[in-house]
């Protein structure tokens, strides 16, 4: 039986692939910032020369990141014979696949100006449509997937982060507090959701209407709502026994949703006060974000 090649220093190798305009690009920003040696583009068949490059004696490569995908063209048909020879050669590889809703991937290109990779005619829609059947089977082969549709690019980073980067995080548990609308749909990344409709609603208030929960008088007139003591009194201690629970399992971040109706009012002020709760722990960090708090009011 033939040995294994010298391992080299190489101990940390990531495949970064997925949907154009899903965040590869702040994806491996991130790790080329993190000190990962990054390749943009490279068709797969030439991932294992460079690996095993990266895997000689004499590398220094210690961390790397490749970007690998749809624009490798028909290169992409040869990936499971790639992941099944750094499998044998012993290599310790991740492959992060990151994909986004059909609508957002447009919106994003549409913002940009940019062409498909795979539309020449400028198509948006076939052009996702072809990609997703040419990176069906590394998505299957991924070790995670990654939903970037409700994801702005300093979250995408900080969730890269907290999964690939960070040791001395791991067992802190991340907590992103995302307020929403039921009127605009419910978010498609949240791990608990909870729903603050049986609060009075400040949109009946002619004088508080246009206001937001981030503003005094809408945050007193929530927090004086007739039931909202006893809705904390309930949640504070669920969460309390959930969020350890999570971070035991090793779960490095979890998000936790606050569905008003329009996603202005309520849901702000709640999940501003539970993040002032979470924030004065050792336990955790925390985020906020208000999906829809600049979205118009229903009429």
């Amino acid at each position: 039986m033939s040995e294994n090649p010298p391992a080299g220093n190489l101990r940390d190798l990531v495949i970064i692939t997925g949907m154009s305009g899903a965040g590869k690009s702040e994806a491996m920003a991130t790790f080329e910032d993190a000190g990962y040696f990054c390749v943009d583009n490279l068709p797969p068949e030439l991932i294992s020369s460079l690996t095993a490059l990266f895997t000689h004696a004499g590398s220094k490569v210690e961390m790397a990141a490749i970007v690998c995908d749809a624009r490798g063209g028909d290169f992409l048909n040869e990936i499971t014979g790639v992941v099944d020879e750094l499998k044998t050669r012993g290599t310790k590889f991740q492959i992060v696949f990151l994909d986004a809703d059909d609508q957002v991937i447009v919106n994003r290109f549409k913002e940009t100006r940019r062409r498909h990779p795979l539309s020449a005619q400028g198509a948006v829609e076939e052009g996702i449509l072809a990609e997703r059947e040419i990176l069906a089977p590394i998505r299957e082969l991924a070790d995670e997937v990654i939903d970037t549709s409700e994801l702005s690019p300093a979250r995408l980073r900080r969730v890269i982060a907290e999964d690939f980067l960070t040791p001395e995080t791991r067992g802190k548990l991340s907590l992103t507090f995302m307020t929403f609308g039921f009127k605009h749909g419910p978010p498609r990344n949240v791990d608990l959701s909870f729903d603050v409709r049986f609060l009075p609603n400040p949109h009946y208030v002619p004088e508080l209407r246009d206001h937001t929960g981030l503003e005094d008088d809408v945050r007193a007139y929530v927090e004086n709502s007739a039931g909202i003591d006893e809705f904390y009194a309930r949640l504070v201690p669920l969460l309390d026994y959930l969020l350890p629970a999570y971070s035991d399992e090793g779960k490095q971040h979890l998000t936790i949703g606050i569905g008003c109706t329009g996603g202005k009012h309520r849901s702000v002020v709640i999940a501003e006060h539970l993040a002032g709760i979470y924030r004065g722990t050792d336990s955790f960090t925390v985020d906020v974000t208000h999906r829809d708090i600049d979205k118009r009011p229903r009429p």
